[in-house]
């Protein structure tokens, strides 16, 4: 009798050795799974981003000073070196900031806005306008609230004279390596803007607005 007793205690715990196999085999099957779903996801982003979009450039995200390069041809008011060329308005989070042209010394993402480089001017037809701006706590960030804005919303740029109203079309995050991609319809004049990703440090979120009208300033 007590060798039977044994034979069962010891094919339980054979069964019981199967079962938290089985139970961890699962386990790691789901989330195997789960990278390869979110894998396919990201994939399907990038896909569906470059289809919609005629097209991606690279920029890189220099915050140190650049060499001084040729301004474009048109009529810039002011100092360019130190005073604002204009004004990025965004109602929504109560913004005004002003930034400087891109040749100017205080055209520094630690200090004020940055206009990146390789950017135009919103008067340029199918021109795409960069700006970055720091986000979190410091008494610099001044994109702090980028992330309240929603597709739809509405980003102004006061620049020689006139009001380019803009309308936000996409929102999208790439990791923070100093470069990242843009997508844009190259058929639009548009606005860009980059900030960190709130609460995530390791990832940059970039806003795609296009122009919808221009206005005098009264």
């Amino acid at each position: 009798m007590l060798k039977m007793e044994k034979k069962l205690s010891r094919s339980e715990r054979i069964h019981r050795t199967a079962f938290i196999g089985a139970i961890i085999t699962i386990i790691g099957g789901f989330f195997l799974s789960y990278n390869y779903v979110q894998a396919k996801k990201v994939m399907a982003y990038d896909y569906m981003a470059n289809m919609f979009y005629n097209g991606t450039e690279v920029v890189e995200i220099v915050e140190e000073e650049e060499e001084i390069k040729p301004l474009e041809d048109q009529d810039l008011p002011g100092d360019v070196v130190d005073e604002y060329v204009g004004f990025l308005t965004i109602p929504k989070i109560n913004l005004t900031k002003g930034f400087h042209d891109k040749r100017s010394t205080r055209n520094n993402v630690d200090t004020d806005l940055l206009v990146v480089s390789g950017s135009n001017y919103p008067n340029i037809e199918k021109g795409n306008l960069i700006i970055a701006g720091h986000s979190g706590t410091g008494w610099n960030s001044f994109f702090n609230d980028l992330y309240k804005l929603q597709i739809g919303d509405t980003a102004v740029v006061s620049f020689n004279g006139k009001k380019y109203v803009y309308s936000i079309v996409n929102i999208y995050q790439q990791p923070k390596v100093g470069k990242l991609a843009i997508y844009r319809d190259y058929d639009k004049t548009t606005l860009t803007l980059i900030t960190c990703t709130n609460y995530d440090s390791t990832s940059q979120t970039v806003y795609i607005a296009e122009l919808s009208s221009v206005e005098d300033i009264n």
